[in-house]
């Protein structure tokens, strides 16, 4: 059997890859129609999901025991996988105030590739090893790979070089597993069942794997302490939208006037959560550190909402 036969055959039972019965006469529907039918395929996604939150809730877990131990946390992916892994990474140091350094998203032929698809490399197995010791992988290291399907060699290849490292590792699929050459420390299974266009992962399989990955990375924030409430306190102000939640945040929480806020915040060189607790505890920002270091960052253990 040749290579590619193999391969039509591993496709052949893969979930993602049937023939959806309920959208074959979809190029012979209205525009609202074929709107409303992928909707329909859209609903199935939530609770798909929600069959897979114990594993998703480990890997908040062990995320967030890695940045709390010095490690850092690596997506690896190719194609729509990778992209969303890459855009979960860009999206943590503003919300979260991370080091871009901490969480890093790697795809299949590079960052150029976030842009304009280069086909053939989710195949190169050799390039994922590389791209991680690009990175200086080591064994403090939590990498999570997203594959719809449950074969892409480049996010294996990933995970098995990860493992060799005797760091942790997750695997995100869209798929039901027969069988992996090793078992991910954290193996989540999203079986979205068949696209509304046959293959087509950028659909149902995109947007579960946006699902987990949105609950992974801010569970794990919020066990780092980096919310009080529901409120992001660890956010950075690099932007107009973002200075002014910072500052809504504090006037908000402590009934103060914007102008009061604006001072107390650039005394807190804008982080509101020291400017919160130098308020609470009429301090200086030094001190207000101190207090945070001692409650290991959760405001929630300095006050109660």
């Amino acid at each position: 059997m040749t290579d590619l036969n193999r391969l039509i055959e591993q496709l052949g039972k893969l979930g993602t890859e049937q023939v959806n019965p309920e959208t074959v006469d979809i190029d012979r529907l209205s525009p609202l129609e074929i709107v409303r039918r992928i909707n329909d395929q859209d609903r199935k996604v939530a609770g798909v999901v929600e069959q897979a939150l114990e594993p998703i809730a480990r890997a908040a877990e062990t995320y967030a025991q890695t940045l709390k131990n010095g490690g850092r946390i690596f997506y690896i992916g190719a194609g729509t996988s990778g992209r969303l892994g890459v855009l979960d990474a860009a999206e943590c140091p503003p919300t979260f105030g991370t080091d871009p350094e901490q969480i890093v998203g790697v795809i299949s032929g590079g960052y150029a590739t976030l842009v304009l698809s280069m086909e053939g490399v989710e195949d190169d197995a050799g390039a994922a090893v590389k791209d991680l010791q690009n990175h200086q992988l080591s064994d403090k290291d939590f990498v999570i790979g997203l594959a719809a399907s449950t074969r892409t060699p480049y996010t294996l290849a990933g995970l098995r070089y990860a493992a060799s490292l005797g760091g942790a590792t997750g695997l995100i699929v869209c798929n039901k597993v027969e069988k992996l050459e090793f078992a991910p420390d954290v193996l989540i299974e999203l079986p979205v069942g068949p696209e509304a266009i046959t293959g087509s992962t950028r659909m149902k399989s995109g947007t579960a794997q946006k699902m987990a990955l949105n609950m992974i990375s801010t569970g794990a924030m919020i066990l780092l302490g980096k919310t009080y409430g529901n409120l992001m306190i660890d956010l950075q102000c690099r932007s107009e939208k973002l200075a002014a939640r910072s500052r809504k945040i504090v006037m908000d929480l402590l009934d103060l006037p914007f102008k009061d806020a604006s001072g107390l915040l650039k005394e807190a060189g804008g982080s509101v959560k020291l400017a919160l607790v130098m308020h609470w505890h009429s301090c200086d920002r030094n001190r207000a550190a101190e207090l945070l270091e001692q409650a290991d960052g959760f405001l929630s253990r300095l006050k109660t909402l």
